[in-house]
């Protein structure tokens, strides 16, 4: 004679698997009374009212706010006229730190305290730490580096 195929574990998740959608089937049908009884049927709606909150009432219409498709503005804001920020590329600060040998150092702004990075590539005369210094700022591969640096 041949052994059976079916092995205990087989026969344990297949059991396991009849209960459950046996308990499924149960708990469907407890919704569907609880329905019967409450009268309700199938998810209530939900609505946002004018303020973005999420309600079971419909929002009032009279309440609604009118928007026109011009006064929707994408991107970066135009700057109004006669109201022109002015900003000076040259900033001033002192050399913190300034090794010759590896070519880098870092200068501090003196207007916000910020450190940035100076590479020997981006000076016009030779630095060394605590000389007062101008600058200008750009972007680099890991934030802002100071370009252009000269005594003062």
């Amino acid at each position: 004679m041949a052994k059976s195929q079916q092995t205990f574990n087989k026969s344990e998740k297949e059991k396991k698997r009849l209960k459950k959608r046996e308990e499924k089937r149960k708990k469907m049908l407890a919704r569907k009374e609880e329905a019967k009884e409450n009268g309700k049927k199938g998810i209530p709606m939900a609505y946002v009212d004018f303020n973005g909150n999420l309600v079971d009432t419909p929002p009032d219409p009279s309440m609604k706010v009118e928007i026109e498709a011009e006064d929707i503005v994408l991107g970066i804001p135009k700057k109004i006229e006669g109201e022109e920020e002015e900003f000076d590329p040259v900033r001033n600060g002192k050399v913190s730190f300034f090794d010759t040998s590896k070519g880098f150092g870092f200068i501090i702004d003196s207007d916000n305290q910020e450190k940035y990075f100076c590479h020997v590539s981006g000076l016009i005369d030779e630095i060394a730490e605590n000389d007062k210094v101008s600058f200008e700022l750009e972007k680099g591969m890991k934030g802002m580096n100071a370009v252009r640096v000269k005594k003062i």
